[in-house]
Order: C-alpha cells, then structure tokens, then sequence
C-alpha cells in the first residue's frame, strides 16, 4: 500500500474506529513496551489507571433509574495500552511480588 493510499484511508476512516497508525502511535508502542520490574511503579500505575471507567453513572429520581451515562473510557484512544500496562502491573505483582490481590 501506498502512502497516498495510507494518508487517504487515515482521512476517510471511521472516527469510532481509528487507524493503528498516526500521531499517537510512538505513545502506543511506548506503553506496549513499558515494563514493570518495580513493586512501587506497579502500585503506583494500579492506583492511578482505574478498574472500570469512573465516568459510568446511574441518574436515580426518587429511587427510579431516569438515566444512564455510558463507560467514557472507550473513547480514549490510548484506553488498550492503559488497560494493558495496567494488567501487566497486576501481573507482575502477583507473579514477580507474591502479592494476592
């Protein structure tokens, strides 16, 4: 495939489903190669990345649901790689630490 073809496509695309490619793709392989070798960072990135989206909420009136606010976080274009190291966290506590979470 050809550039013109690339540029052309990353213009056209849909916005609900952006291409892999493009200005935040040094930060995606920045977060996919990010490696956890230390209990404190790994604490520290299970603390500040949330296990589900904080944005999600039921709008109560006189104890009936009257509305929903969708999960936020899917649009987020980095929200896999943030899942992703935040799971590798996990795991390294668990595995490498012995912690049980």
């Amino acid at each position: 495939m050809s550039n013109t073809e690339l540029t052309f496509l990353s213009l056209h695309s849909d916005h609900l489903n952006p291409p892999r490619f493009g200005l935040l793709s040094p930060i995606r392989q920045w977060l996919d190669g990010v490696e956890i070798h230390d209990r404190k960072l790994a604490h520290f990135i299970c603390k500040a990345i949330p296990a589900q989206c904080p944005f999600e909420r039921d709008i109560n009136l006189f104890g009936r649901k009257v509305a929903h606010i969708p999960p936020m976080c899917k649009i987020n274009p980095l929200y896999d790689q943030l899942v992703g190291l935040r799971f590798r966290s996990l795991c390294y506590l668990v595995d490498e630490c012995g912690e049980t979470l």
